[in-house]
């Protein structure tokens, strides 16, 4: 049974530092696991057939990396790697692709370490515990870039972009997936969601803004109708086996507020005040 201090939830919540979004994902990354069976950690995206998040996650990560035009490139770097999930597919549909896995959270990348070396051993997956605003790359030395619902939580997030664009060989191509607030929203709207959406509140216009000062965007697409409400049905329509999950690890209270999350996600989605961009841009000078 994992504890909580509910105290230092909130700080960690409001303060958003870095070493705040590692203790939250250390101490909630497992309800996402719990939830789905799966290591993955993005909200998926949906279609009507899917009858699991482990499907939609792996579509996800499909979509990104046809996005990134993977299958043409030879060096990636994936920021905000997570569990290192989504390299491991990748590393399977372009096993030609060097793929190196950045992470701020040490825990996570061992724990990523011995899920790679366990599924894909002989993949090209290197994994690198640094920060998406400090890069430790040459400059011009890749040809991908790719930030999948991570960078929400990367401030200042011109420092993601501009590190991004160094990094980056010419003509090479930045992809990232990111929730973000409308520019009608507001915390009276957004209720529940001002408190446990964990991360920066990025609008929409903020992001593309701050991208279009140092990329050209190529895609923008807007999949928040295939994210936030599916998910939520998936979980409502199933909550009573997903909460005996989770309760084998967490007091109830953190599965009631993740119920209600999940409640008023769907409809924030469905009055468009939230949204689930993918943004492939290309760095052309």
């Amino acid at each position: 049974m994992f504890k909580i201090n509910p105290m230092e939830m909130i700080l960690w919540t409001f303060r958003r530092n870095e070493n705040d979004v590692v203790n939250l994902y250390n101490t909630l990354s497992p309800v996402m696991q719990l939830a789905t069976g799966g290591n993955m950690l993005n909200f998926g995206y949906w279609h009507k057939e899917d009858i699991s998040p482990v499907n939609a996650q792996n579509r996800l990560c499909n979509k990104i990396g046809k996005l990134a035009e993977l299958e043409s490139a030879s060096s990636l770097l994936d920021i905000g790697s997570g569990l290192s999930a989504p390299a491991t597919v990748w590393t399977k549909l372009y096993p030609d692709v060097n793929i190196s896995c950045l992470n701020i959270n040490y825990i996570q990348l061992q724990f990523a370490k011995k899920i790679v070396e366990k599924t894909t051993p002989y993949s090209m997956i290197n994994e690198i515990n640094s920060t998406s605003t400090m890069l430790p790359f040459s400059t011009n030395s890749l040809e991908r870039v790719i930030a999948l619902e991570s960078a929400q939580h990367f401030k200042p997030f011109h420092d993601f972009i501009s590190e991004s664009y160094r990094v980056l060989k010419k003509d090479g191509i930045l992809t990232f997936a990111i929730p973000v607030i409308k520019k009608n929203s507001s915390i009276k709207k957004l209720g529940i969601l001002a408190l446990t959406w964990s991360s920066e509140h990025y609008k929409q216009d903020f992001v593309i803004s701050k991208t279009t000062k140092k990329f050209k965007i190529i895609k923008k697409i807007e999949i928040g109708h295939d994210v936030f409400e599916p998910l939520s049905n998936y979980y409502i329509k199933n909550r009573r086996r997903l909460r005996n999950n989770i309760l084998t690890q967490y007091p109830s209270y953190v599965e009631n507020l993740l119920f209600k999350s999940l409640l008023k996600m769907k409809k924030a989605s469905h009055e468009k005040l939230i949204d689930y961009l993918l943004i492939k841009c290309i760095k052309v000078n």
